[in-house]
């Protein structure tokens, strides 16, 4: 499979994004899909703008990053919004969009989300092969 895959990586959390990314390239190596590109937004909440401005430049998309609960209602809505954001790109655009973007109560439990040790398990890994999957069906 020769399609242009663009993975956006929410740098917010260095670590988490990393095994994030390493798990979603994974999978896309694995099945032969060398090209992708890797752009890195500060937070979560820049991904649905970025895809945005390139969604006629690839086939499919993978948005990874981070969001952890605080004490605040921020949580709810940054999540909420990307995630809905995320959804009607995909829709509107017929495109797939992996949501790779883990939302977790704490570091903990994102660092366990995001282990390339358990990459079954790794959401980034987990939201590549369902783009994968979905090219092999669109194309």
């Amino acid at each position: 499979m020769k399609k242009k895959i663009c993975i956006i990586v929410a740098d917010y959390y260095p670590s988490i994004s990393k095994d994030l990314f390493n798990g979603a390239s994974r999978v896309l190596n694995q099945h032969g899909i060398k090209n992708f590109k890797k752009i890195i937004v500060p937070g979560v909440f820049e991904i649905p703008i970025l895809i945005t401005k390139n969604i006629n430049r690839y086939e499919g998309f993978v948005a990874l990053g981070c969001v952890i609960k605080g004490k605040t209602s921020h949580f709810g809505l940054i999540t909420k919004s990307v995630s809905d954001g995320l959804m009607n790109l995909s829709i509107i655009n017929k495109k797939p969009i992996g949501n790779g973007i883990i939302a977790c109560s704490s570091k903990k439990q994102a660092l366990e989300r995001s282990s390339i040790k358990k990459v079954f398990k790794n959401k980034g890994y987990e939201s590549a092969r369902a783009i994968y999957e979905l090219l092999k069906v669109f194309y």
